[in-house]
C-alpha cells in the first residue's frame, strides 16, 4: 500500500543517516525522495496504483565503499603484523647466531677470558648507547622510518665480528653491532606498540614469542655450522643475508603512519588534565623500568645459573642439568604465544600479577624441595611466569604517552637491560657467601615484588584525536 511505501522510504532515510553520518544525510534525502511529488507522495493525497518505484543506489554504494575500506584496512594490518614479526625474528636470529659462535671467535683470535669479556662489554655498551639515542628519533620520525633501516643494518653489521683481527678490532666491531642491536630493540618494540594501537588489541606478547623463536633459529644455525666445521664468518654471512631479506620484506609491508590513531596535543595523555612537565619521562615510566629490571634479573639467572645449580648443587649429570634452561626457554615461548589472549581477557594488571606469582611460587618451591626434577619444573615455572611481564610492561610504557613512546620504551629497556647484565653477577657474588640455592631466592623475591606492584601497569586513557572516530585512512600502498 502507498502509506507503507512512504514509511519505508522515510525509514530507509533514517537508517542511512544513522549509518553513514554526513554522507548518509544525502542518502536519507535520496530515500525520502524515492516517491515523485504529487498526489502519490504521501497518504491521503490521492493514489496512483501500481506506479513504478525508482531505486536509490547511493546508500548501497556508500555501504560498499565502507566495506571495501574496512577490508583494505584489515589487509594492511595483517601485512604490517607480518612485517613487525619479521623484525622481531631477525633480531632474535642475529643474536642467537652471534652468541652460538662466540667460542669460534675466541678460538680464532686466541683470546683469553678477560679479553673476551672486554669485547662482550663493548657489545653491552653499544646496546645501551643505541637505546639512549633512538628514543628521540622514534618520537620525531615514527617507528617505521627507524625500524626498516635498522633491520637492514643489523644483518650487515652481524658480519663485523668475524672480520676482527685482535681484541681491539673485536671490541670496535661489537660496539658497532651492539649499537645497532640496541637501536633495533627499541624501534621494533615501538612499532609493536603502534601495531597494538592500530589493531585495538594486545599483540606484544606474540611479537616477543617470535623473538624467542628467532633466538632458537639463530642458535641452531650456529650450532649446525660449528658441527660442520664452518667458520664463524660463513655463519654470519648466511644469517646476515637472511636478515637483510627480512628487512626488504619489512620495508614493503611495514605499518603506514596513517594507520596509527593520532593523539591529541597540548595535554598529558597519562590520565590527568595537567600539562606534562617532562615529556621525555611520562609518569611511572621509571618504575616500569624497575619491573623490567626485576624480570630480566630472573632471565639472566636462568641463562647463567640454572644448569650450574642442577649439576653442582643438586648433583645431577651434565646432560640432565642442561634441561633446566631448556624448560625455562620452552615455557617462556609457550607463555608468550598465549599472552595476548590472556591480556585481552584478564587485562595487563591481572596477567602480570598472575605471572609473577607463578614465577615466585614455582622457583621458590623447587628450591625448597632441592631435587633435580623439581629444579627443572621450577625453572620451567620461572620461564612461564616471566614470559608475559616484559612484553606487557613495554606495551604499558609505549601507551602511557603515545607522543613520546620511543623515549619511554628506551628508558624502560635501558633499565631492564642493566638487570640482565648485573643480575647474574649479583647472584654469583651472593652465592660465594651463602651458596647458590640461597642466591637463587633473589629472582623469587623480585618476582614477588612484581606481583605486589603490578597495578603500575593499569591502563590510563590516551588522548586520541576525535577525527579518528570516522575511521582510519587506507594506505595507497
Amino acid at each position: 500500500m502507498l502509506p507503507d511505501r512512504c514509511g519505508t522510504a522515510r525509514a530507509a532515510g533514517v537508517a542511512a543517516l544513522a549509518t553513514t553520518g554526513v554522507i548518509g544525510t544525502v542518502a536519507a534525502l535520496a530515500g525520502a525522495a524515492v516517491l515523485p511529488p504529487g498526489p502519490d507522495a504521501c497518504p491521503g493525497a490521492g493514489s496512483v496504483p501500481n506506479r513504478p518505484r525508482p531505486r536509490t543506489p547511493l546508500l548501497a554504494l556508500q555501504v560498499e565503499v565502507l566495506v571495501t575500506r574496512a577490508r583494505d584496512h584489515r589487509t594492511v594490518l595483517l601485512r604490517a603484523r607480518v612485517a613487525t614479526s619479521l623484525a622481531f625474528l631477525a633480531f632474535g636470529t642475529a643474536l642467537g647466531a652471534w652468541t652460538s659462535r662466540i667460542p669460534a671467535i675466541k678460538q680464532r683470535l686466541d683470546l683469553g677470558d678477560g679479553q673476551l669479556a672486554v669485547g662482550l662489554l663493548a657489545f653491552a655498551a653499544g646496546a645501551i648507547t643505541g637505546m639512549q639515542v633512538v628514543g628521540r628519533l622514534l618520537d620525531r620520525y615514527g617507528s617505521r622510518t627507524v625500524l626498516v633501516p635498522m633491520v637492514f643494518v643489523e644483518g650487515v653489521f652481524l658480519i663485523l665480528p668475524a672480520l676482527a683481527v685482535d681484541v681491539v678490532t673485536l671490541a670496535v666491531a661489537l660496539y658497532a653491532f651492539g649499537t645497532v642491536h640496541g637501536t633495533l630493540n627499541i624501534a621494533m618494540n615501538a612499532n609493536a606498540v603502534d601495531m597494538e594501537r592500530a589493531a585495538g588489541r594486545p599483540l606484544m606478547s606474540s611479537f616477543h614469542a617470535i623473538y624467542s623463536i628467532g633466538g632458537f633459529v639463530g642458535a641452531a644455525a650456529g650450532g649446525l655450522s660449528a658441527h660442520a666445521g664452518s667458520a664463524a664468518a660463513t655463519t654470519f654471512l648466511t644469517v646476515g643475508a637472511a636478515v637483510v631479506a627480512a628487512a626488504l620484506w619489512t620495508a614493503r609491508w611495514a605499518l603506514p603512519a596513517d594507520e596509527v590513531p593520532p593523539v591529541t596535543r597540548g595535554r598529558s595523555t597519562i590520565g590527568d588534565d595537567r600539562p606534562q612537565r617532562n615529556a621525555a619521562a611520562p609518569a611511572g615510566v621509571l618504575f616500569l623500568g624497575i619491573l623490567v629490571f626485576c624480570c630480566l634479573v630472573g632471565e639472566g639467572a636462568a641463562a647463567d645459573w640454572s644448569s650450574v645449580y642442577l649439576r653442582d648443587t643438586l648433583g645431577s649429570g651434565a646432560g640432565f642439568a642442561a634441561t633446566a634452561y631448556a624448560a625455562f626457554s620452552i615455557m617462556m615461548v609457550a607463555g608468550r604465544l598465549v599472552g595476548d589472549r590472556l591480556a585481552a581477557r584478564f587485562g595487563p594488571v591481572a596477567l602480570v600479577r598472575g605471572c609473577g606469582a607463578v614465577a615466585a611460587v614455582g622457583l621458590g618451591a623447587a628450591l625448597l624441595v632441592g631435587h633435580p626434577m623439581a629444579g627443572v619444573v621450577g625453572f620451567g615455572c620461572l620461564g612461564a611466569g616471566l614470559s608475559c611481564i616484559a612484553p606487557q610492561v613495554f606495551s604499558a610504557a609505549g601507551s602511557r604517552d603515545p607522543r613520546h613512546a620511543g623515549r619511554a620504551i628506551a628508558r624502560v629497556a635501558s633499565i631492564g637491560y642493566l638487570g640482565f647484565l648485573t643480575g647474574p653477577l649479583l647472584i654469583g657474588a651472593v652465592a660465594e657467601l651463602t651458596g647458590l640455592a640461597w642466591a637463587l631466592t633473589i629472582p623469587v623475591v623480585l618476582a614477588l615484588f612484581v606481583t605486589l606492584t603490578a597495578a603500575a601497569l593499569r591502563p590510563r586513557p590516551a588522548g586520541v584525536d576525535p577525527s579518528w572516530e570516522a575511521g582510519p585512512r587506507t594506505s595507497s600502498k
